[in-house]
């Protein structure tokens, strides 16, 4: 890298930090204002809130990354742009591509330190963010699902008519076991009950039903303790959970959530490869921030920035509607993911093919 190149990866960079801490103020003050009134009614602390937003700053930088990116590149490529730098540049006997060059490496860094820190580090700070607001922010929740099934294994099933998560005890509780397609044994218990002196689940007032070829053996009792693969966080609230979880954990509950034969698990899926694909959003987007921004304009340069935003505010729909279409099931997850890049993959090339050589 030469002395320009460094100037303009400088620039870049610097001008990033200064739009992610300017998005980043503006939705603390939004933030602060919508929630004030529930700090103020939980008597909290300025340690609990400062402790809050320690959290939730990251968060929020996580989630403007690849816009934040965008901005900066197109704000210090018009600004080039306009003092006829590019066309020096250009006219030097360099190409395009030596210009896209700094902005390339500085979206390099930009992007490896968000996989980085949305992997394995946010999420951690997630858990005391989401904690806090299920505790002071969010209303009270009880588990109010009616006719509950898990699949415990491969070859059982757990019935509840319902669960009351404050007590941890579930009701009419049916434990199916098959072997070969075959019902092979059958419980029923009147209650379950979480014990958390002993980690497991204790049956009130059972009966078990056993099938094999001689005919079948009924036993019952009072109380029987059994582990089970369920346990009380199941049926916890799930607000933001998908959050909470690094990569690995996302893959271990999205297996756990298969074998179980949930039906709920591509909120997980859509979670883990926007992680995996924000690295690339932040490349494409700073790309395509270059080809954008780099024709001088008669319109100067607030004209470039415009156009800048309007192309970010249609990134921004297409990953919304995108997103939608996959939690609702009319998308396959990892191709909604996908699906923005690849539709603003075809715009960069379109543009990059008007830029000035």
């Amino acid at each position: 890298m030469n002395i320009l190149n460094i100037y303009v990866l400088k620039k870049f960079l610097k001008t990033f930090l200064f739009v992610v801490g300017v998005m980043v103020l503006v939705v603390v003050v939004i933030d602060f204002t919508e929630k004030n009134h529930k700090f103020i009614q939980n008597k909290l602390s300025t340690n609990d809130i400062l402790g809050y937003y320690y959290s939730f700053i990251p968060y929020i930088i996580s989630l403007v990354t690849p816009i934040t990116a965008f901005i900066a590149t197109v704000y210090v490529t018009a600004q080039l742009s306009q003092r006829s730098e590019i066309i020096a540049i250009l006219t030097s006997g360099k190409s395009f591509i030596y210009i896209i060059k700094s902005f390339f490496l500085g979206s390099l860094i930009i992007a490896l330190i968000s996989f980085i820190l949305n992997g394995w580090i946010i999420p951690h700070l997630n858990k005391e963010r989401v904690a806090f607001e299920v505790m002071y922010i969010k209303n009270p929740y009880f588990f109010s699902d009616k006719n509950v099934h898990f699949k415990v294994d491969e070859n059982s099933y757990l019935y509840l008519e319902r669960y009351d998560n404050n007590m941890e005890i579930g009701y009419n509780v049916t434990i199916e076991n098959f072997e070969n397609n075959k019902l092979k044994a059958k419980l029923f218990a009147r209650q379950i009950i979480w014990k958390n002196e002993i980690d497991k689940w204790r049956l009130k007032t059972w009966r078990t039903r056993k099938l094999n070829e001689e005919g079948e053996i009924i036993e019952n009792g009072f109380e029987l303790d059994t582990t089970l693969l369920v346990s009380p966080s199941d049926f916890d609230n799930n607000y933001r959970l998908s959050e909470t979880f690094t990569i690995n954990e996302l893959n271990e509950f999205i297996n756990l959530q298969k074998l179980r034969g949930a039906d709920d698990i591509n909120i997980y899926k859509i979670e883990k490869y926007m992680r995996i694909a924000q690295p690339f959003t932040v490349i494409l987007l700073v790309i395509l921030g270059v080809v954008i921004a780099s024709r001088k304009s008669r319109q100067g340069k607030g004209y470039l920035i415009a156009l800048g935003f309007v192309f970010a505010f249609a990134f921004i729909i297409s990953f919304v509607m995108s997103r939608a279409f996959a939690e609702n099931g009319s998308l396959n997850p990892l191709f909604a993911v996908w699906l923005p890049n690849i539709i603003f993959g075809f715009v960069t090339i379109y543009m990059y093919k008007l830029t000035p050589k």
